[in-house]
């Protein structure tokens, strides 16, 4: 029997930052969820790619029992 709890049928929206590499490669991360990266060779790949890693991401941490995310603010600083 599974007793993994699952949420079916439910939209989450994430933050997600895209940055192009040295190599050319783009890196996507998504802020809210320690350790969740994933990268493409193009910016659209990336995107597609951490949306995957997301929802892995957060199926482990709600096997371990982890918080789904941490919190993301945004601050001002003058530059």
């Amino acid at each position: 029997m599974d007793t993994n709890p699952r949420i079916i049928g439910v939209a989450m929206k994430f933050l997600i930052t895209i940055t192009q590499d040295e190599d050319g490669m783009f890196v996507a991360e998504c802020p809210s969820i320690p350790g969740c990266v994933s990268q493409g060779k193009t910016s659209e790949e990336a995107e597609q790619n951490i949306q995957e890693a997301i929802q892995e991401c957060l199926a482990v941490r709600a096997e371990r029992g982890l918080p789904l995310t941490v919190t993301v603010r945004e601050v001002e600083v003058p530059v």
